[in-house]
């Protein structure tokens, strides 16, 4: 699985959603300035190209859906980001987000019990 542009997670975010969607229908999902029909053609046949997104035909366009899961994303780029950042340690991003005050004690204490219970 690549990596994703951060326009291209934004777009899968918007694909994810939508289930499936036209070019036009992507744009309009977009917050804030919305980048150029062409441009954001680009960067959904980039995703088809990468092997996130498949098309249905309906004559000249194309209607847009997502052939990777969000989950199977996510836990790609979770451990990805645990590996380079974290030496593969979850203990390490568990302490990172305590130290920045990310993670109350009770969510800790939360996350505990959590892991007790599946024992």
């Amino acid at each position: 699985m690549q990596k994703l542009t951060n326009k291209e997670e934004e777009v899968m975010k918007i694909l994810w959603k939508l289930k499936k969607a036209f070019v036009k229908e992507v744009q309009a999902e977009i917050d804030g300035e919305k980048p150029h029909y062409n441009t954001l053609s680009t960067i959904v046949r980039n995703l088809e190209e990468k092997g996130y997104v498949a098309h249905k035909a309906f004559g000249n366009t194309h209607q847009y859906y997502p052939i990777v899961e969000k989950e199977a994303y996510r836990k790609r780029f979770f451990t990805n980001a645990i590996e380079d950042y974290f030496n593969n340690s979850y203990k390490g991003l568990v302490s990172f987000f305590a130290e920045e005050e990310k993670i109350s004690v009770e969510d800790l204490k939360e996350i505990i019990n959590q892991i007790e219970n599946k024992k």
